[in-house]
C-alpha cells in the first residue's frame, strides 16, 4: 500500500534526516521519542504481509462459575490491560501507532501491523514487511537508535540498566534517563484507578491486597511489595498479571522490561491436581545432573502451580507468538524468599495443540509414534518448563553478580533453554519417582519433539526462538531423534534421555559461571535454523498449517 500521496516525498525526506539509516539526528532539542518509522512506509511487499499464518481463537471461559463480584471485576481488569497494550506499542515501535495506521488502507496490512506491534514480522526473525523500512533497532524504542556501545558504557548513571527506564537525549544531545512512571504517568494512573476500583469490590482479601499494591507498583516502578502479595494470594478465583515484566523486547542489552497483561480465571479443579508438584521442587533441585555448586541455592518453598483460562492478552505477551504458560515473579529476591507461581493458560494451550501441534505431527512424526502425541503430555511439558525456571542458580558462583546481569542480552535465551531442557528432565525424574503415572514417558518425548517443530516456526530471533534451535540442533547432533527416508522423524528414547542430561548440565554450568563468551559460542553454533530443517518448515507452510493464534477477546466476547 501507499502512504498518503500528498506527503510521500516530504515524509521520506524527513525519514532520512531523522536518522533511520543511522544518520546523526539534530541534537538541539530533547529527544523524548526515537525515529518515527511511519515516515518511511512507502508501499507494502504484499507477499510479506501474512496474517493468515495466525489461526483465530475466541478467548472464553465458563463465567457461570464466577461470583457477581468477579463478573463486575473482569471488565475493569480488561480496561487496565488495554492501557498496557498502548504502552507496549510505545516501547516496541519507534513512532506513533495512530499515525502509522492512518497511512494504511489495506485490511490485511493493518491486521498484520497490529499483530506485530510494528513493521517487523516477529515470526520471521523481525524482518521488515514494508518497503522503505530498515532493520528493527535491537533496543526497540528503549534507547536512542544512534547510541553506540561506547557511549552507553561511558554513561555514568546507575539507573541506565534499570528495568524501568528509557534512555533518551537531553537538549545538548547527551544521554539521559526517563523513568517509566514519569513518561507514562497519566496512563499509569488510569490503569491504577481501574485496579483500585476492582480491589474495592473484590471479595477475596488476598486479591484485594494485591490489586491495591499493584496499583501502587505500576505508578512507582517498585514492584516488590505487590509481587510478595501476589505470591501470598492463594484462594482467588480471578487474577491479573500486569505491569512492566519481561525483557524479551530488548535485544540490545536485555535490560528493559516491557508492559504486558493477562486477565485470568482460575481452573480450580486442575490447579488442585497440580499443587503436589510444587512441594517436590527441593528434591528435584538436589537431583539436577550437575556439580553441587551449580545447584546450591534452594528454590522458594512457597512455589505454586495453577491452571487458568486466560480471557484477555495485552502488550508484550500478545505480540507475535502467544504465551501459553507464565512463571513469575522474575525478581530473584522474591523467587528465593517465596518461589514463583507457574500459571498454565489452559484454553490457549489447547487451541495451539488442536490447531497447530496435531497437524504438524501428522506430517513430521513417524506414523508408529503418533499415538504418543497427547494433550496431557503437551500440558505436562509446558507446565514443567515453567517449573524449571525456579531450578538451577540465580546468582553466579564466581562473584559476577546475578546470572541475568552477567549474561546480559543472552540471559533470556539461555534461561528459556534451561527451562525447556530441565522441564523434560523433571518429567523423566517424576515418572521414575512414580509421581507421574498417566500416560508414558514416550508421550512426553514424542510430544516434546513435535513441540520443537511448532516452536521453531517462530524463528530464531527471539529468546524462545534461540532456545528452540539450540535444543533442536543439540538433540540432532546427539541422535536423540533421527530423520527417516520418508521425511518423518523418530524419537530414540535412550539417546534422548542422555542428551537431556548433557544439555542440562551444560546450560546450568554456563549460567553458574556467568560465561558470556561460552553462551555466545553456543548460540552462534546451535542457535540457527539449518537448511534441512527449513525445508521441513516450508512443507508445513505449504500445507497451510497455522504458525500461531490470534484472539477474539474482550468483555463482550465473555458476555459481560
Amino acid at each position: 500500500m501507499n502512504i498518503k500521496k500528498t506527503s510521500k516525498l516530504a515524509v521520506l525526506s524527513m525519514a532520512i534526516c531523522l536518522g533511520f539509516w543511522n544518520c546523526t539526528p539534530d541534537k538541539k532539542a530533547i529527544t523524548e521519542t526515537t525515529t518515527d518509522t511511519t515516515s518511511v512506509v512507502v508501499e507494502t511487499k504484499n507477499e510479506l504481509v501474512r496474517p493468515e499464518i495466525y489461526a483465530p481463537f475466541k478467548l472464553t471461559t465458563d463465567i457461570s462459575t464466577l461470583s457477581e463480584s468477579e463478573k463486575k471485576m473482569i471488565p475493569l481488569l480488561i480496561e487496565a490491560a488495554k492501557i498496557m497494550d498502548g504502552l507496549f506499542w510505545q516501547q516496541a515501535y519507534m513512532g506513533d501507532k495512530d499515525s502509522l495506521m492512518a497511512t494504511l488502507d489495506d485490511a490485511d496490512t493493518k491486521k498484520f501491523v497490529e499483530i506485530n506491534y510494528g513493521l517487523w514480522d516477529r515470526l520471521e526473525n523481525n524482518q521488515p514487511f514494508m518497503e522503505g523500512v530498515g532493520e528493527k533497532p535491537l533496543g526497540a524504542n528503549f534507547y536512542p537508535t544512534d547510541m553506540t556501545k561506547e557511549e552507553y558504557e561511558a554513561f555514568d548513571n546507575e539507573e541506565k540498566s534499570s528495568l524501568y527506564t528509557f534512555l533518551r537525549r537531553d537538549a545538548e544531545g547527551k544521554l539521559m534517563i526517563v523513568p517509566y512512571h514519569e513518561k507514562f504517568k497519566a496512563d499509569l494512573e488510569k490503569a491504577a484507578d481501574y485496579l483500585r476500583q476492582a480491589a474495592e469490590i473484590a471479595e477475596d482479601e488476598g486479591l484485594k491486597k494485591h490489586l491495591t499494591l499493584r496499583a501502587d507498583a505500576i505508578t512507582t516502578d517498585d514492584y516488590m511489595a505487590s509481587d510478595m502479595a501476589w505470591m501470598d494470594m492463594k484462594t482467588n478465583g480471578i487474577d491479573i498479571i500486569i505491569g512492566a515484566i519481561e525483557t524479551y523486547e530488548d535485544h540490545l542489552y536485555g535490560q528493559k522490561a516491557a508492559y504486558s497483561s493477562y486477565v485470568l480465571v482460575k481452573d480450580k479443579t486442575w490447579s488442585e491436581r497440580l499443587e503436589k508438584y510444587a512441594a517436590l521442587l527441593p528434591q528435584l533441585q538436589k537431583d539436577l545432573p550437575v556439580d553441587a555448586k551449580y545447584k546450591a541455592e534452594k528454590p522458594g518453598s512457597d512455589s505454586q502451580l495453577n491452571a487458568y483460562d486466560v480471557v484477555f492478552y495485552a502488550g508484550d505477551c500478545n505480540a507475535g507468538s502467544k504465551t501459553i504458560a507464565v512463571n513469575l515473579p522474575n525478581d530473584e529476591e522474591v523467587q528465593l524468599k517465596k518461589g514463583t507461581r507457574r500459571s498454565q493458560l489452559k484454553n490457549a494451550m489447547k487451541a495451539k495443540f488442536d490447531q497447530i501441534l496435531m497437524p504438524i505431527s501428522e506430517m513430521l512424526i513417524t506414523p508408529e509414534q503418533r499415538k504418543h502425541i497427547t494433550f496431557d503430555a503437551f500440558f505436562e511439558n509446558t507446565m514443567f518448563h515453567e517449573v524449571a525456571h525456579g531450578l538451577g542458580i540465580k546468582n553466579t558462583i564466581n562473584d559476577k553478580g546475578t546470572v541475568r546481569e552477567s549474561l546480559k542480552d543472552l540471559a533470556s535465551a539461555l534461561e528459556e533453554g534451561k527451562a525447556d531442557i530441565l522441564g523434560l528432565y523433571m518429567v523423566t525424574k517424576l515418572r521414575e519417582m512414580g509421581e507421574l503415572s498417566e500416560g508414558e514417558l514416550m508421550d512426553n518425548y514424542t510430544t516434546f519433539l513435535a513441540g520443537i517443530f511448532r516452536s521453531v516456526r517462530f524463528g530464531a530471533a527471539s529468546a524462545h526462538g534461540k532456545a528452540n534451535m539450540i535444543r533442536f540442533n543439540f538433540f540432532n547432533e546427539k541422535g536423540a531423534f533421527e530423520k527417516l527416508e520418508d521425511g518423518t522423524y523418530k524419537v530414540n528414547p535412550d539417546k534422548m534421555a542422555e542428551a537431556v542430561n548433557e544439555l542440562s548440565a551444560k546450560i546450568l554450568t554456563l549460567q553458574g559461571d556467568g560465561d558470556y563468551e561460552g553462551v555466545t559460542l553456543l548460540a552462534n553454533e546451535m542457535g540457527v535454523i539449518k537448511a534441512d530443517l527449513q525445508a521441513d518448515l516450508d512443507r508445513l507452510s505449504d500445507a497451510n498449517i497455522p504458525v500461531d493464534i490470534i484472539f477474539e477477546q474482550g468483555a463482550d466476547v465473555l458476555g459481560l
